[in-house]
């Protein structure tokens, strides 16, 4: 994908909701970004009075995010990447992560909010060497995805799975569980699933009183998984060392001050045999 400098598609821009917070948006203003509105800037503060400590999470899943794509493409030598829910581009996005390791990376990025789209298309730009693209499409859509990424990327070739901050928009447990499964039954050995994705299990109580936010109507539904219902997600995988664990602890990379404290997102990577 090459940098667009066109003016955006006023139809995308006439499909950004601003009368109601949006996951991506509010999380783009935990990490410093600007691309967000007032009412997602009201729903943070007040996911931070109910949880203190929530822009954290969102910082340490994203450290989590660079430090998974470099295992990938270096150690696990994968060269190709499938980012679904990728949210609002930042900084160290999945494709500037695995091409600085291997520029020949390919890298598709999947997600249905159209502001997302508007500055995946100005932004989201690829080594020569290696392709990077992003597609508009939901996950409760795998056939979708994978046809339209198939177009970018090569499913005979192990591919890396990435869900990260996204199952928990699927409220229902077995329908979560299927449209991973159905994701990477279509992807050959040698395939990774990265996943991360909210818990209620270091701070329980903060965890109730956000939820309760968002059952008042008052912010974006989400389904919060303990770690052990996480590890189903895994089903049929070999998950790599340390397993499912907190974002903060998945292979930090200097831990000469101790491990950093757990935060109440929780995480793995698995090989697809």
């Amino acid at each position: 994908m090459t940098e667009d400098s066109s003016p955006p598609d006023p139809d995308l821009l006439a499909r950004i909701d601003t009368t109601r917070p949006h996951q991506a948006r509010v999380w783009n203003y935990w990490l410093g970004g600007k691309d967000n509105y007032p009412v997602d800037r009201e729903m943070a503060a007040k996911l931070k009075e109910a949880y203190p400590g929530m822009e954290d999470i969102a910082r340490h899943a994203r450290a989590f995010l660079g430090r998974a794509v470099r295992f990938l493409a270096g150690e696990a030598g994968i060269r190709q990447f499938l980012d679904i829910g990728t949210g609002l581009p930042t900084v160290d996005n999945t494709h500037e992560v695995a091409q600085g390791v291997a520029p020949s990376s390919r890298v598709v990025y999947v997600d249905n909010d159209p502001l997302v789209l508007v500055h995946a298309r100005a932004l989201l730009t690829s080594d020569p060497q290696g392709a990077c693209d992003y597609i508009e499409a939901d996950v409760r859509d795998p056939d979708a995805i994978l046809a339209a990424a198939g177009k970018t990327l090569d499913f005979a070739q192990p591919t890396a799975v990435m869900l990260l901050g996204v199952m928990g928009t699927i409220m229902a447990d077995d329908q979560a569980y299927a449209l991973v499964k159905q994701l990477m039954d279509a992807l050959p050995s040698g395939s990774y699933l990265v996943f991360e994705d909210g818990t209620n299990v270091i701070k329980p109580e903060a965890a109730a009183e956000a939820e309760r936010l968002r059952e008042r109507g008052e912010g974006y539904q989400y389904r919060l998984r303990s770690p052990a219902e996480m590890v189903r997600f895994f089903d049929g995988l070999e998950l790599v060392e340390p397993g499912v664990v907190s974002v903060s602890r998945w292979r930090v990379e200097s831990d000469v001050f101790g491990l950093p404290a757990e935060v109440d997102a929780f995480c793995g990577v698995a090989r697809k045999p």
